[in-house]
């Protein structure tokens, strides 16, 4: 079966690949790189923040927070169902998209039934991920919230704190990854209009991930924080 696919298509899949599954390859499996980034400064405060809740008679704050968490978490759920609702029923409906996107001038978008459904199955499937992964964080959250409730005193509760530390840093990671799906279902949803726009937005997401996790002014405050930081 031959695809409606241009050699520039090609390549542009192969940048945005690149992109997505080598920058999430990298940062999260390399330890000496992940180490500077804002999401290790985070998991090293969940971990200060769960050490003091056996300190407190009073959890209802802490329980709180993890609440906060979990509203977050099923709000990008929630919406990734949505999204995923609407892209199907464009699959029923391409000469919608054909009649919008062909309106924008200097977009090159395909007219090959085909080719407009291997666009919306690549969405499909980056929001698929993106529900995975959020739903998985959300009953981490829920998860971490039972273990800070059954905490016990300090200091005999020290290892149940980092217990309840590493499943919360586990959740953040999976939140983390579900967002960065968002951001490259972004980046994605370039395609549509130009096998040059995926690159350039796939670069752009690459940009701005790398800013916010290494480079931000939150990243230096929060390492800035940490012991020995």
């Amino acid at each position: 079966m031959d695809l409606p696919l241009t050699s520039l298509d090609w390549i542009a899949l192969a940048v945005f690949a690149a992109c997505w599954m080598g920058y999430s390859t990298i940062v999260d499996r390399v330890p000496s790189i992940r180490d500077r980034s804002v999401i290790a400064a985070m998991d090293e405060h969940r971990r200060r923040w769960m050490r003091t809740v056996p300190a407190r008679d009073n959890r209802i704050a802490d329980i709180s927070i993890i609440g906060n968490l979990m509203t977050s978490t099923s709000f990008l759920a929630n919406t990734s169902i949505f999204i995923l609702g609407g892209l199907v029923a464009m699959l029923g409906a391409p000469e919608l998209g054909e009649r919008v996107f062909g309106a924008v001038p200097f977009v090159q978008a395909p007219t090959d039934p085909a080719a407009w459904e291997l666009r919306l199955f690549l969405l499909i499937f980056i929001f698929i991920r993106a529900f995975f992964e959020l739903t998985w964080a959300l009953r981490q959250f829920n998860y971490a919230s039972i273990c800070v409730g059954g905490l016990g005193e300090a200091p005999d509760a020290l290892p149940q704190a980092e217990m309840a530390a590493e499943i919360a840093n586990r959740a953040a990671r999976h939140f983390n990854t579900g967002l960065r799906a968002y951001y490259f279902g972004l980046a994605a949803l370039a395609w549509i209009l130009h096998p040059v726009a995926l690159i350039l937005s796939s670069l752009l997401v690459l940009r701005e991930l790398h800013r916010r996790e290494f480079r931000s002014v939150v990243r230096d405050a929060l390492v800035a924080g940490r012991p020995g930081g």
